[in-house]
């Protein structure tokens, strides 16, 4: 029975991680040199998001208090600062797990 078990945890393992590979391959179609795409005329309008409106909130339900006015770390780490935010980069999302947040935080790290 639980090699039966097994076997069945590995087969959907390995069907998901098929289909995975499967929901990233491009098509050939798509691949050849030959096909080129005008860019999009709203490319580059995106607007960029904002340390205090949309990043700070972020880490205030995170690493508050310690990363903040009056805690513990706040000295060596403010995380109310966006210096500190871009110098710490990407490592900031061992607390930040939620995908949107990150990819907020991804494009604010983007910013010139």
């Amino acid at each position: 029975m639980l090699t039966m078990r097994m076997a069945l945890v590995t087969l959907l393992l390995f069907l998901a991680f098929g289909l995975e590979v499967c929901r990233r391959a491009k098509p050939a179609a798509f691949s050849s040199s030959t096909q080129t795409f005008a860019p999009s005329p709203f490319a580059g309008t995106a607007k960029k998001p904002d340390f205090a409106t949309q990043i700070k909130p972020i880490f205030q339900a995170r690493c508050q208090p310690c990363h903040f006015q009056g805690g513990q770390v706040y000295q060596k780490l403010p995380f109310d600062k966006p210096e500190t935010i871009a110098r710490l980069g990407t490592k900031l999302f061992t607390r930040i797990k939620d995908e949107k947040e990150q990819s907020l935080i991804r494009e604010f790290l983007a910013q010139p």
